[in-house]
């Protein structure tokens, strides 16, 4: 009898144990706490904080759809130059970016990458048309001073699609910028390997703008200091009447990694609003002096020279989605005269 009683209590006590045991099993942690996405507002819209830290972030980007057209205008996106004849071309583009800023003792930190996801499917010489990956732009910027690949003042143009008053226009550089409000001073030093024909190109841009009111007026300087050649262009953009009128006149002192298309150029344009959601640019471009060869190194020939018309329409379909047409008759006096243009669609956000 007592040999069963201890052989029962045991069992009473181990079952009590593994009881116990089992609970503490399905005892739930304490959750974390959720950090929720905050909005950054201190560098303007579209910026949120990244969790856990006091950086902030922007991602933007579109997709396009366009279509060219004109003489022989054939793989939009290769070199593959030989490869057909047509007189139109369509193309689709993914373009991203990522923008990411933070204030610190020396001014606000920025990194900025850009890419785009180009697809093109014209014949190439593998038969399966062509797509390829793009760094648009990737570089860190503190304060005034930036280095990276980015864009130069060269790629600022005139309103609508007539134009052509910057040619090589992104490098591996780094340069400064003051901003004093009304009034900004740069200056850049550019790697132009790759881009000028002669090896270890160097090239230094410098640019003085000004704003008043609605009128804006740039005055930029670039010397190629392989070629030894440098050119000088001068802008001047303002608002009149329900638009904006805007003049460019460009002149080298040969041909030159920055400019090499003629010894000089004027172009003007006046974009013309005509609703909120409707825009006209008629605009027109003549070159003097054009460059014989169409390659840096070139002599310019004084007796060619070239002009040209277009006319540019905006639409804004719906908040995100616009599409642009643009149409342009170009007449060198050392060609035949040509129509060209494209029609776009594009979905930004």
């Amino acid at each position: 009898m007592n040999i069963k009683s201890l052989l029962l209590g045991s069992a009473a006590a181990m079952a009590a144990v593994s009881g116990a045991h089992a609970a503490d099993a399905i005892v739930a942690a304490e959750p974390e706490p959720m950090e929720y996405v905050r909005v950054c507002d201190a560098f303007g819209m579209g910026y949120f904080y990244i969790p856990g830290t006091e950086t902030c972030l922007k991602i933007g980007g579109y997709i396009r759809v366009q279509g060219d057209f004109g003489r022989d205008n054939v793989n939009h996106l290769t070199s593959f130059d030989d490869d057909g004849t047509s007189d139109w071309d369509m193309f689709s583009r993914a373009y991203i970016s990522f923008d990411a800023k933070s204030d610190t003792e020396y001014g606000t930190l920025t990194g900025f990458f850009a890419s785009e996801f180009n697809s093109d499917t014209d014949s190439a010489s593998d038969g399966g048309g062509d797509s390829h990956i793009d760094v648009d732009e990737a570089y860190i910027e503190l304060g005034g001073f930036r280095a990276g690949f980015f864009y130069s003042w060269w790629d600022k143009g005139l309103n609508g699609e007539t134009d052509s008053i910057g040619e090589n226009t992104e490098f591996n550089s780094v340069r400064y910028t003051y901003d004093g409000g009304t009034f900004q001073v740069g200056v850049a030093v550019d790697e132009l390997e790759g881009t000028s024909t002669k090896p270890n190109g160097v090239g230094v841009e410098g640019i003085v703008s000004a704003s008043l009111g609605g009128v804006t007026f740039d005055l930029l300087g670039s010397y190629d200091t392989e070629w030894e050649e440098g050119a000088i262009r001068a802008l001047l953009s303002a608002d009149a009447g329900p638009g904006t009128f805007q003049v460019a006149g460009i002149w080298a002192s040969g041909s030159n990694a920055y400019w090499h298309d003629s010894e000089w150029a004027v172009a003007a344009s006046y974009r013309f609003n005509v609703s909120d959601k409707l825009a006209i640019t008629p605009g027109a471009q003549y070159w003097g002096g054009l460059n014989e060869s169409d390659k840096l190194g070139g002599r310019f020939d004084n007796d060619a020279d070239q002009w040209r018309v277009g006319l540019t329409a905006d639409y804004d379909i719906t908040e995100g989605l616009a599409t642009r047409f643009a149409i342009n008759y170009t007449d060198p006096s050392n060609a035949p005269d040509s129509v060209s243009g494209f029609l776009r669609l594009q979905r930004d956000f």
